[in-house]
């Protein structure tokens, strides 16, 4: 059975930036964004362009909890999971790493690719979805793109 499903695929691809939650040695959290967040089938992958210390908590300890929000919908998801770390050669890293040299060009170190087998997926909301009369969506959207003074494509 897919966790994943078509919302939380469409919700990575729109809202990019993600926040990474691991543990650090000493039982602190360790939260790191990251702008590479993708899905493949029912798992997570992100890029370590810039992570020493994310990659070094996972390999210790590979819990793993990802939360990624549409700022102007104010909705999204939290993943939890376990991660795995994988290098070049690899079929995982080769696809990750093409994708984002893809979009980014090749000056973007990728040390490794984070490989997430998503064990929950949990939806996040603003309680404006509960709390407000006649709150929709797209009127959160459109409130929130004026809040950011974003202009839609």
């Amino acid at each position: 059975m897919n966790i994943l499903t078509d919302d939380m695929i469409a919700v990575i691809r729109r809202a990019i930036l993600c926040f990474a939650a691991t543990i650090n040695a000493d039982g602190t959290p360790n939260l790191s964004p990251k702008a590479s967040l993708t899905a493949r089938g029912d798992m997570l992958f992100f890029a370590n362009i810039s992570s020493p210390r994310t990659v070094a908590n996972l390999r210790r300890n590979p819990a793993i909890a990802i939360n990624v929000v549409d700022i102007f919908s104010r909705r999204g998801y939290r993943f939890n999971g376990k991660a795995s770390v994988v290098g070049p050669g690899s079929p995982d890293y080769d696809a990750i790493a093409q994708w984002v040299w893809g979009i980014n060009g090749r000056d973007y170190p990728v040390h490794d690719v984070v490989r997430v087998a998503v064990a929950e997926a949990l939806s996040l909301h603003s309680p404006a979805y509960e709390f407000g009369v006649g709150v929709t969506e797209a009127g959160l959207r459109e409130a929130f793109l004026a809040k950011y003074g974003v202009q839609p494509l």
